[in-house]
Formats: C-alpha cells, structure tokens, sequence
C-alpha cells in the first residue's frame, strides 16, 4: 500500500502506541515464567512473532480482556486481535520445548535475537528464520556466545545470518561479545542466562552501543523478579532464578512518539499545539527527542507526571546528534533536519545501517528525492536544511515502518503531494500511525 501526503497543518491531541522493545521482553519473561498477564501491549507484526516463538517453546498467548487468564482458542498469530488490551501468557517456565517446527521470525530483529538465546537452552535443536532483510541482519555474534557456553549455534549458510540452529541446553558460563553490533545481544544472554544453573557473566569486548535498550531489559527483568547488573566488564546475571509476575503493565514507546512530536514541531497551525498523550518516563533512551527538539529550538513542555508532551510549531535550527545510545530515532532527526536552518550532524550512526534496512543510506537517498541537501558518511549524516527546498516526490519505504514513518513526517512540509511507498509496513511498531495524523488533521489517503 502507498501513502499520498500533502502539504498540512496539524493540531490536536493523539495517543503514542504502547512500546515495542517492552512488549518483547514482557511477552518472552511471562513464557520463562509460569504465566503473566501483559496489560497494554502492542500487538504488532513485529510483537506477534515473539508471541509465535514462545508459543513454539511450549507457551499459550490469548486476549484477557478480562484480566481473568482466559484460555487459548487458537495460535498466537489468530487468536490475538490487534486492539487486545491485555494478554494472557502462560509460560513455558523456564527451560524451552524443542519447537515442532521452525520458528519464523518474520522481519523482527528483535524476535529472533531474544528467542535464539532462548532456543540454546532446549535439550534438542531449534532452528530461526526470517523474511528476505532480517535472513540478511547480522547474528554471528550471539552464535559464537552460544557456543562460548558450551551450547551449538550455527548460521546454516555459515555466514552468522539466519538460518540459525541453536540448542544443546547450555547451563551458563562466561562470555565475551562485541558491544557495538547490537545491545540486543546482551538482552538476549540475560533473559536466559536467569534460568541456567550458572548464570551468565557477559563482557563486552568494544562499547556497548544503543545501552539504554539494556536498561529496559534490566527493568523488565525486575519486575519478573529476576536479579541482573551492571559490572565493570559489562553485565551480570545470577542463574537459578525463576520468572514470576501477575501482571506486567507496558508504557507508552517513546520511538513511535517522535514521530508526533516531529510533526508538531514542524507543521503545527498557528496558535496551536499537539499533544501526545501516553509518555509516562521510563528507561527508553528515546526519549531524548524531547531533548534534541528542545535544542534545535521547539517549543516542547513535557508533563511528567500527566505523561503528556506538547509541542508548538517552531523555527528549528540544525545541532549535532549522537545516535550511538538512540538509533531508532535517526530518520526522525534527519527528517526534522531537511526542514531546519543550518545544519544537522548525525554522528555515531555505523550501526543504524543494520537495522530492517540500511537506514543511513535509505534517509539520505530519499530526503534527496525531496530536495534535501544531504551529506552520506560511514558513521555520519548531514543534513542541510537551509540549502533544502522540500518539494513532493514519490520516495520508497524500504519495507522498514521507521523509514515510512519519518518521511510521512517530512511529507507534511514538502510543497504538493508525497507518494510513500510500503505504508503497510507501519504495522510492525505503529499500527495506527496513519490514523493519527488524519486525527491531527493531516492530509493523508491511501494510494
């Protein structure tokens, strides 16, 4: 499906999905646990395969609308309707069936990374896979942690990209990864590491990049009761422990939010305001889009308390952003960038390239087919707003929601109508992004 996007302006009040990266982990602790109720989840593509993976390990997931445990009527894929306000998870708790079947993982990065490590403590053998971008992402290094424990992981292509085969039952032990492949990694060791007899010690052999994402795992883990830390080599969990909750509430993703504020920040009426409704503090590290937007200029107040953000339309200036910690949010900056004075320096960004597609190179190829003056480096991306004239064009999504999302967003200041390609693909984190804007008043039809 296609977007047509024209030039608007925007106003009003709208609702920040629930986040993605707590969803995931909620879900996969209630599987190492007996059982959970999840309330608030985001029910997503992207949600729905880690929900399909620990079914696959011995788990059920089902809609509590009640909050009452209500039984399974299906598969995870069938039985779950995208607006379930909660989920009723009963676990595997703690070590993993030998799945029947491969798991397929879809286009979630986040899935196969955290159920692979999963997969290493069965008994027998489980076997990831994933559509044609995620069987291109890199995995070699969690593989090789695998094996470091005394487990088997292989890529069937021996190229550290799915196919995986992982099991063998690991029962812990020390490992030593890179740290700026993907946090990730370490997210996955920790959750599993809980439930082995000996508990795993991760070092870090390079910096760890996108940290606060370990955070989140940290705080998930600790409200299913599990012990995990920081060390000076880098994490810690003891083993033995076991997963137990009653409920576990999702907040409010902070990844999806930057789209809204962006838009306000951009294309707000005059006098008026957006307000994003649903941004409680937690550990996400996107949350620093209320930082840069308040450096390049916007007139943003955040109400903490009420977990409510608004933003005025305002004259943006370019700064220089680290991404190192927040790679998700490079395609909002560098859309906000096109339409600021001066320039915008992403710095720090190797990494985003190996996200659902190369997001460095995707932004800076289709900003230009809009008009933006735009700089490509390895580890950098500048953006020239005052030498950019944005203007409609028909601009390709790359199968990637943060891609589509973040040029919708530059969209709504371009002169004449943007085409997006791939809208569809939304759906993995911000199912409702189109409806959003329509609701803030924005002219947005399906091609």
């Amino acid at each position: 499906m296609d977007v047509r996007i024209s030039r608007s302006r925007v106003s009003g009040r709208a609702r920040a999905p629930p986040s993605k990266s707590y969803t995931h982990r909620a879900i996969l602790a209630a599987g190492y646990a007996d059982g959970a109720r999840i309330d608030h989840p985001l029910v997503s593509a992207d949600t729905r395969a880690t929900m399909r993976a620990v079914e696959a390990y011995g788990g059920r997931v089902a809609p509590d609308t009640a909050g009452s445990g209500s039984s399974r009527t299906g598969s995870g894929e069938r039985a779950v309707p995208d607006d379930a306000s909660a989920l009723a998870v009963e676990g595997f708790d703690g070590r993993p069936d030998t799945p029947d079947d491969v798991i397929d993982c879809a286009n979630s990065g986040t899935t196969m990374r955290l159920v692979t490590a999963t997969g290493a403590l069965g008994e027998g053998l489980t076997v990831l896979t994933g559509d044609d971008s995620l069987r291109s992402r890199p995995q070699g290094p969690l593989l090789d942690a695998i094996e470091q424990l005394g487990g088997r992981g292989e890529s069937t292509r021996r190229n550290g990209q799915a196919p995986l085969i992982v099991g063998e039952a690991v029962e812990g032990g020390r490992v030593s990864i890179p740290g700026d492949v993907s946090s990730q990694y370490v997210t996955a060791l920790l959750m599993a590491g809980a439930v082995t007899g000996e508990g795993i010690d991760v070092e870090l052999e390079t910096e760890l990049k996108s940290a606060p994402y370990v955070e989140i795992t940290l705080e998930v883990l600790s409200a299913f009761g599990v012990e995990a830390a920081r060390t000076d080599a880098g994490f810690s969990v003891e083993g033995g422990q076991s997963y137990r909750a009653d409920a576990y509430a999702v907040p409010g993703d902070f990844s999806s939010t930057s789209y809204l504020l962006a838009a306000g920040a951009l294309a707000a009426e005059d006098g008026a305001r957006v307000v994003v409704e649903g941004a409680h503090p937690s550990a996400q590290g996107d949350a620093a889009i209320v930082d840069v937007l308040e450096r390049m200029g916007a007139s943003i107040e955040w109400d903490r308390d009420a977990g409510e953000i608004a933003v005025e339309r305002s004259d943006l200036r370019g700064v220089e952003v680290d991404v190192g910690d927040t790679p998700d949010l490079l395609p909002t900056i560098a859309a906000l960038g096109a339409a600021a004075a001066g320039e915008t320096r992403i710095v720090n960004c190797e990494h985003v390239r190996y996200k659902e597609t190369d997001r460095v190179a995707a932004m800076a190829t289709e900003l230009g087919k809009l008009g933006a003056a735009v700089t490509e480096e390895r580890d950098e991306l500048v953006v020239r707003g005052g030498d950019s004239d944005l203007r409609g064009a028909r601009v390709a999504g790359y199968h990637d929601h943060r891609i589509v999302m973040a040029l919708s967003v530059a969209g709504l200041v371009a002169d004449g109508e943007t085409t997006v390609e791939g809208a569809e693909h939304v759906d993995v984190s911000f199912p409702g992004f189109f409806d959003a804007l329509r609701g803030l008043g924005a002219a947005v039809e399906s091609a």
